[in-house]
């Protein structure tokens, strides 16, 4: 599989990073992140990135957001679009006007949903082939998932996630091109697996313990998938399929209910979206209907 021009990611620095909350099972401020680790973590992982031909572009740390760094929820992106998150947990919504401000002043249009409607970008909604696959209930909106296929003229499949340990589509499902993922079956309800049956057709299958490790929660950049570490039996699949697994270890972003994905968002659209040409949009912030 092959995708045109060179993969664009977005990342943010850890200078601020650390578990300052708890929002999702995983935090608990009393098994706080190795700082020093966390920063040699998050450099090795651009490192690899980069080594894989992706250009990484950052985004400013802020001061009091420790989870910027989890680009994959600034938003959605989609040719020269940027759908801007709605975050449902009070302590990250300061992140969005920073995201916002980054997107525009790069060149993309930033649509922004309803207020009221929560949406947390790419950690839930990945594109494989031109279908968005969008989990919802957790953290975003069934309904803000369908206004923003509205507004990018794209088929949505709604996906219910319903374990609080895998809160984002992410952290369950990996598109790794078009017709191809791999997934988590047990973090989506009885609908939400026939769907992701009917509409993909090679699904590559996460034992629990390594889905436990994040292994969905993986960065794919052309036939590289970068993991967090001690998931052997996901790379056995994807090198069985013709992938390339590097493996990194990511423990102290773990902590805070994220891994390889949640810490990138690719400003090219996602790797599996397949979309061929760059559209020029002016204009910014307007909202969906």
């Amino acid at each position: 599989m092959s995708f045109p021009g060179q993969p664009r990611i977005l990342m943010c620095p850890p200078e601020y990073y650390g578990i300052h909350y708890e929002i999702n099972p995983w935090m608990n401020r009393r098994q706080p992140a190795d700082h020093v680790l966390a920063v040699r973590q998050w450099t090795q992982l651009r490192a690899i990135l980069a080594a894989a031909g992706a250009e990484i572009c950052l985004l400013p740390p802020v001061p009091g957001l420790p989870d910027m760094v989890f680009t994959a929820n600034a938003g959605l992106i989609h040719r020269r679009q940027a759908v801007l998150s709605r975050f449902r947990p009070p302590q990250r919504r300061p992140e969005q006007a920073y995201a916002a401000a980054w997107f525009a002043e790069h060149g993309f249009a930033v649509l922004q949903l309803p207020e009221g409607v929560y949406f947390e970008g790419a950690g839930d909604a990945l594109f494989c082939g031109d279908t968005l696959f969008a989990g919802y209930r957790i953290r975003s909106d069934a309904r803000g998932q369908q206004l923003i296929g509205q507004a990018l003229g794209c088929r949505v499949m709604p996906l219910e996630l319903i374990s609080p340990y895998f809160y984002h589509l992410d952290t369950c499902f990996c598109p790794l091109g078009p017709g191809a993922a791999l997934w988590f079956p047990d973090a989506f309800d009885d609908y939400g697996r026939h769907v992701v049956r009917e509409s993909v057709d090679v699904l590559l299958e996460l034992p629990a313990c390594e889905a436990e490790s994040f292994a969905a929660n993986a960065v794919v950049v052309g036939q590289t998938v970068v993991t967090n570490a001690g998931c052997p039996q996901t790379h056995d699949l994807l090198r069985a399929h013709g992938f390339h697994p590097v493996a990194t270890p990511l423990s102290e972003f773990v902590k805070a209910g994220g891994s390889a994905k949640c810490l990138t968002l690719r400003l090219d659209g996602e790797d599996a979206a397949a979309w061929k040409e760059t559209i020029g949009i002016t204009g910014t912030d307007p909202e969906l209907p």
